[in-house]
């Protein structure tokens, strides 16, 4: 029997041995990039010093915790961080939603492959190419936006240099970029419903409306819960890169989040220890949401991710 079954995984290996190729790179990259920087955890724990033992000295426990939960720059911060990311949850995670189920009444199939196209294109735009489209069309000296808003109104609005504007800036060019992409799973769990649903449903005198309530939306809201679950997840993983690019001192007031208060007092300051005991906080409150909303998916639906 260990023969037979040495063979047999011999035979698949030799089959199947290029596919298994292909995850041999992601798994390489979860391990260097995902797992062996946890060890580095215990900085939050430990003294460091720069220019000294890389992982810090001695044990000082739960002193930088302490630190920041006293600290009122960390909640100013942290206030930002959960605005900015219950604003993009309540707009953005709709949209795609929206936009999948009407690409799904166009009837015509070049015209769909077009729109698939024209917004899935923005979502293979680098950040940094991105964050250039929005100062450009933003710019208070070049910029379309305060072209036309100059010609109807005579004035013109700083918009990265206010911090009012910060949210809607980010969140919109949020919405512009990843919209389509995202659809993608939605367009998927539509493509599997059954068309005999839609015909009874006509049979019945149902009209479209009636169909996309009763027969549509039910057939997605597995992919919808568990798309959901994890947004709310990774609420607080905001894009850096972007609100790094788009920020200033100026409007640190509604711009600066717990990912950018780490990068500046790690990398500009040198505070290892404390941004690490920040960053890790950070990824607590994450998995205490991810835990609740799958929670709550399972005790109140058939769906959960586990």
């Amino acid at each position: 029997m260990h023969t037979l079954n040495t063979k047999n995984n011999f035979w698949r290996l030799k089959k199947y041995g290029l596919l298994y190729c292909l995850i041999i790179l992601p798994i390489v990259y979860l391990v260097l990039f995902k797992y062996v920087p946890m060890y580095g955890i215990v900085l939050a724990f430990r003294q460091h010093y720069p220019g000294r033992a890389i992982f810090g000295e001695h044990w000082v426990g739960l002193k930088y915790f302490k630190m920041f939960l006293t600290d009122n720059t960390f909640w100013k911060v942290f206030k930002n961080t959960l605005l900015l990311s219950i604003f993009n949850l309540i707009i953005s995670f709709p949209i795609p939603i929206i936009f999948a189920l009407m690409l799904n009444e166009i009837k015509s199939k070049n015209s769909k492959k077009f729109i698939q196209t024209v917004s899935y294109l923005p979502r293979f735009f680098s950040t940094v190419v991105v964050v250039g489209i929005i100062k450009s069309l933003l710019s208070p000296s070049t910029g379309i936006v305060n072209e036309v808003i100059q010609f109807f109104t005579g004035d013109k609005i700083l918009f990265l240099s206010e911090p009012g504007w910060f949210r809607t800036i980010y969140i919109f060019s949020d919405v512009w970029q990843f919209m389509g992409w995202n659809a993608i799973l939605y367009i998927a769990a539509l493509s599997g419903i059954d068309n005999q649903q839609y015909e009874a449903a006509m049979i019945d005198g149902a009209n479209r409306w009636k169909q996309t309530i009763h027969i549509t939306i039910p057939g997605i809201m597995p992919t919808i819960i568990i798309c959901f679950t994890l947004a709310v997840g990774n609420m607080l993983m905001i894009g850096f890169e972007k609100v790094l690019l788009l920020y200033s001192p100026i409007i640190y007031s509604t711009a600066d989040i717990l990912q950018t208060f780490v990068f500046r007092m790690g990398i500009d300051q040198g505070h290892f220890s404390y941004s690490t005991a920040v960053g890790l906080f950070q990824s607590l409150i994450s998995l205490v949401l991810l835990w609740t909303t799958n929670w709550f998916a399972r005790k109140y639906t058939d769906y959960s991710l586990w």
